[in-house]
């Protein structure tokens, strides 16, 4: 192989990956935000994302939807970020501190539903944050409009096991923005 023919396959892999990072920018950094509450942490672990997608791209088969090609790379880096920030630090335990008795009126929202709507977003990754891993990866993806066969080839799980995972993922959700 001379020289020549090398240069147009880098090119066509810059192009390739600049274009699945421009369609998927959203998606990752929703993802992100479901692990990490840190801003600067979130850029860093955006960076280390794009590495392993740049990394993995001349792998890619294409026996699976690019969109699922990517998180499935997101939420490996992620699941590895937060095993090691489990290692090191006691996860912060703000929502448990809040008292759960909380006088109900069917008449009136809760205070979940009171607050505006960025407001409920920044309650909601924090309460993402504070389920377990497994659960953690089902509600982002399914946040970010995947099917459960989409979050199913991500994950390397069953379509059935992704229904049981949200079910529960969405129970304690509400279970802990009823108390706020």
């Amino acid at each position: 192989m001379d020289c020549h023919s090398v240069e147009p396959q880098i090119a066509d892999h810059q192009a390739v990956f600049t274009l699945w990072m421009t369609e998927h920018e959203k998606l990752l950094r929703h993802i992100i935000t479901g692990f990490e509450a840190k801003v600067a942490i979130q850029d860093e672990l955006f960076q280390e994302i794009a590495l392993n997608i740049w990394r993995a791209l001349p792998k890619f088969r294409q026996d699976s939807a690019v969109k699922t090609f990517v998180a499935r790379i997101a939420h490996n880096v992620l699941a590895t970020h937060v095993a090691k920030a489990v290692k090191t630090i006691k996860v912060d335990q703000d929502l448990s501190n809040i008292s759960m008795e909380v006088e109900k009126d069917e008449r009136q929202p809760t205070p979940y539903q009171s607050l505006n709507q960025s407001q409920r977003q920044q309650k909601l990754a924090e309460a993402i944050r504070q389920l377990k891993l497994e659960q953690q990866q089902v509600i982002t993806l399914a946040l970010e409009g995947m099917s459960y066969q989409e979050i199913a080839d991500v994950l390397a799980i069953t379509t059935n096991l992704v229904g049981v995972r949200l079910q529960r993922a969405k129970q304690v959700l509400a279970q802990m923005l009823e108390a706020v």
